[in-house]
């Protein structure tokens, strides 16, 4: 191994995503341990099995050989063998993070990874070239300590790219624009910013946005000027929601009930919306608009207070409030489809948004024009009342004139016999269409049948 040219044996390193295999490679060759500070990144993950021990009763005899090193010594140990570093990952594993405070009671702080005093330990050796950091802290650590992690990063690291924070409470005190950042992850996370008045300001560059369960908000408005891409999965349920981004093209917004939404994003492409119900719905018009993918308690009220978007071709319907043999009444119709997104070209309709279409079925309420432009319809079914179903289907198909290709999926827990009489009285009434043939599960991939065989 020694002898292999020191470029290979150095490409070899920087492919281990595990520091701690770095560290092994150290102990078994000389070469591998005199290349290794020429690697610029770390990333360093504390175990389920790894807290555990530390935790034992061995680590904490008085044998010296037999204790665990903390996990932060090893870092920092790791840390100070690299002459230029511009990738820190630190963090612990999934498993130690699911760990709840039902199954253990721990008030130490060696697992607090967004510990100030720790951080300034390290980051000011390592700012200048840094270009990603990513701290997943320990919940059951972090929790009840607020940290000072973001004005400490702001403070030292002035050509940051890339940041990711887990699992933490943070501060915004003294905190400093950070121009050069592009890109922010923030998950699960606890963040005294409850209008996000310091978040607009201090991250103004923002090109991708990532804010999963961050709580803490009261009236949270995202106003950057350069964003593309955002994913706010609110945890909370903040009185109003406001996004006003004029150059963002990606959004996926997934909310409970606010009171009021308000979304101004003239560039829209990419729209994926899940929530229950707002007051106050308002949205600027959508010029760009060309996927929208939306998920609420009812269809037919979103449609009733979304504004016609000429500009939506490809279209998914999801209703969270339809569950498996329910019927209620529903003023969800093609037409209220058809009237708000008159240029759709491809439909899908996920199961609980069709058994809210079944609910409103009604023969001599159902005409609408059926539009040229109108391609593909795919539709996931539960066949909870077969003939009420092939009735829907009938009522659909045999108005929309321009239809080609029709996919259904069929659910995994209907009995066979009744999938493949449905499939044979669908493609017998209608052999002119492409057919294609799936079935569906909750949690599962969806499965293409090839020749309709269930």
């Amino acid at each position: 191994m020694d002898k292999l040219p020191h470029a290979l044996l150095l490409e070899i390193l920087s492919r281990l995503t595990d520091s701690a295999d770095v560290a092994r490679c150290r102990l078994a060759s000389k070469s591998f341990n005199s290349l290794s500070s020429d690697l610029r990144s770390i990333n360093l993950q504390c175990s389920l099995i790894r807290y555990i021990k530390s935790r034992s009763k061995v680590s904490n005899s008085s044998n010296s050989h037999q204790s665990i090193t903390p996990f932060k010594s090893i870092f920092i140990n790791l840390l100070s063998n690299l002459r230029i570093v511009e990738s820190v990952c630190i963090g612990t594993e999934k498993p130690l993070r699911d760990v709840s405070y039902d199954d253990v009671e721990d008030e130490a702080d060696d697992l607090f990874l967004t510990d100030g005093d720790f951080v300034q330990e390290w980051l000011p050796r390592v700012c200048s070239e840094l270009k990603l950091l990513s701290i997943s802290d320990f919940w059951i650590q972090s929790c009840w300590r607020r940290s000072n992690l973001l004005p400490l990063v702001s403070k030292h690291c002035h050509n940051l790219i890339e940041l990711e924070v887990k699992n933490a409470w943070l501060s915004v005190d003294n905190l400093n624009p950070m121009p050069m950042l592009t890109t922010l992850t923030l998950e699960f996370i606890r963040l005294d910013d409850e209008d996000l008045t310091e978040f607009n300001k201090c991250f103004s560059n923002l090109q991708v946005l990532n804010l999963v369960g961050v709580g803490g908000f009261k009236q949270p408005k995202i106003h950057l000027h350069n964003l593309k891409t955002c994913h706010w999965a609110v945890s909370n349920a903040p009185s109003s929601l406001t996004i006003i981004t004029p150059n963002l093209v990606t959004l996926k917004l997934e909310c409970i009930r606010p009171v009021s939404l308000c979304i101004e994003a003239p560039k829209l492409s990419n729209f994926h919306l899940a929530f229950d119900h707002a007051d106050a719905f308002s949205v600027k018009q959508f010029e760009n608009l060309r996927n929208f993918w939306v998920e609420c308690l009812y269809i037919d009220s979103l449609l009733l207070n979304f504004p016609v978007t000429q500009t939506v071709e490809d279209l998914t319907l999801d209703s969270r409030n339809w569950t498996r043999g329910v019927v209620k009444d529903s003023l969800f119709t093609f037409k209220k489809v058809f009237t708000v997104f008159p240029n759709m070209s491809s439909l899908c309709i996920k199961s609980s948004a069709w058994l809210e279409l079944e609910s409103s079925y009604n023969p001599l309420g159902w005409d609408w024009d059926g539009r040229n432009g109108f391609k593909k319809l795919c539709v996931y079914l539960l066949l909870v009342d077969p003939s009420l179903t092939f009735s829907s289907v009938s009522c659909v198909l045999d108005q929309c004139i321009g239809l080609s290709e029709v996919s259904l999926l069929i659910h995994r827990d209907v009995v066979g016999n009744v999938s493949k009489s449905f499939i044979s009285k669908c493609t017998a009434r209608w052999p002119k269409l492409t057919w294609r043939w799936g079935v569906w599960k909750e949690g599962m991939e969806d499965s293409w049948l090839t020749d309709g065989a269930f």
